[in-house]
């Protein structure tokens, strides 16, 4: 498992703020493979944010025997399902600037709450934290009235600051294409959690090595 830090000034506390629960554990793909269908679901369900319908497809598709085989199926269903249920898996995920108390473990470090940037410039920072989260919920809004689902994005460690743009020049999309970007974002995602979460905690690997302990 991940080593347990101390929440460093300035940053908000998940476990006394009421936000998420410590990372989850992310098995190997071998033992992925032969899990009954509700437990691979459950043990995959943090990758994804949860999305039931896509999880049950998701199952029925193994065995995947690599990590690769696994998120490339992962896509191909997201892309292949009927649109309520790719709906589903993108509104799955957080809104973008979403709370701290309102996110899962993996969005909260991916959102940034847990990041250095928190820390630079007190109170400064805190006000400019309030802009982003104010054009952000405008964005987010005004891009969910166009287009009838959440904007999601690989935050891939950039700021929110840096993501605006990508917000705004999203409202001027299609909408088709629009859905078929943000679940291959969820892949994305998922791919991402699962490459940090086996590092960070060690397991077993593909090929039967350990990956690197501590933290990622």
């Amino acid at each position: 498992m991940t080593a347990e830090r101390a929440p460093r000034a300035g940053r908000p506390d998940p476990a006394l703020a009421g936000g998420p629960a410590p990372d989850p554990a992310a098995p190997a793909i071998g033992a992925l493979d032969v899990l009954p269908a509700g437990a691979f679901s459950a043990a995959v369900a943090p990758l994804f944010e949860g999305a039931p319908r896509f999880l049950g497809r998701l199952a029925v598709a193994r065995p995947f025997g690599s990590v690769e085989a696994l998120f490339a199926a992962a896509r191909r269903i997201a892309r292949a399902m009927p649109r309520d249920e790719q709906i589903e898996l993108v509104d799955a995920h957080p809104r973008l600037g979403a709370p701290p108390t309102g996110v899962s473990a993996l969005s909260f470090r991916e959102q940034g709450y847990d990041d250095a940037e928190a820390d630079v410039l007190a109170a400064d920072a805190a006000i400019e934290r309030a802009r982003l989260a104010g054009e952000l919920e405008r964005l987010n809004a005004a891009y969910e009235a166009r287009f009838g689902f959440r904007y999601c994005v690989f935050v891939a460690g950039r700021p929110r600051a840096a993501l605006l743009d990508g917000l705004a020049a999203a409202l001027d999309g299609e909408s088709e294409a629009e859905l078929r970007r943000a679940l291959d974002a969820v892949v994305d995602i998922a791919a991402d959690r699962y490459a940090t979460l086996t590092r960070t905690d060690g397991m077993v690997g593909v090929g039967g090595g350990r990956g690197p302990g501590g933290e990622a």
